[in-house]
């Protein structure tokens, strides 16, 4: 499969060849949900926690007698019944980390990057250099490949230029190649990616993880 390679002034001036087995399998919504799900999962901190009403503070004594009084059986302050008292099977710190088989993750983010490349959703451009970090330069080349949504900018390394020079632009996002995941493939419209991070993409979840 071949597809062209744009200028940063929008324009096709190449041609490249890309791996089928990378960017030509069929999706796998299956796997590639239970991707979805698993990176988000591992995202939570699980930090959330309540007092039970053995950890609030306060008396242990019964608040009234048990009878006689004509009013509901009471027990102490600390009751989940009662303001203040303690909370009924509340949230406890916990992980909610969840594996997956190595083969499966490369199999659902080869699915999605298939998928980008065959709805036309992938653009891959020349090596982007910025001299200085400089907004305008992003917002230039998203004018010019007519990219009017939501981008995300994969390149081969870490690009500091390129990543302060797209910081404050909501919908775009840069990623080096070795970090590219499901999770961002899915949640930006168009993949605008260079030519040497398209390849070392090939290199890391090509044949080899099959």
């Amino acid at each position: 499969m071949r597809v062209p390679v744009y200028s940063l002034k929008g324009e096709v001036v190449d041609e490249v060849e890309i791996n089928e087995d990378v960017f030509g399998i069929s999706f796998n919504e299956a796997v590639v949900h239970q991707a979805v799900v698993r990176q988000l999962a591992n995202k939570r901190q699980g930090t959330a926690s309540v007092k039970t009403r053995s950890e609030v503070r306060g008396s242990t004594r019964k608040l009234y007698s048990q009878k006689h009084t004509g009013r509901a059986r009471r027990g102490d302050v600390k009751s989940p019944l009662l303001r203040g008292g303690g909370v009924v099977f509340g949230p406890k710190p916990r992980s909610y980390y969840q594996s997956m088989p190595k083969k499966m993750k490369r199999l659902a983010l080869k699915c999605v990057l298939s998928s980008k490349a065959k709805e036309k959703d992938m653009k891959v451009i020349e090596e982007l250099v910025f001299e200085m970090p400089r907004m305008k330069n992003v917002v230039d080349i998203l004018s010019a490949l007519d990219v009017d949504s939501t981008a995300l900018i994969v390149t081969e390394h870490c690009n500091p230029n390129v990543v302060k020079s797209a910081h404050n632009l909501a919908n775009t996002r840069v990623l080096p190649s070795a970090l590219t995941n499901v999770l961002d493939l899915l949640s930006y419209k168009t993949l605008i990616i260079t030519v040497p991070a398209l390849r070392n993409i090939e290199r890391i979840w090509g044949v080899r993880g099959n």
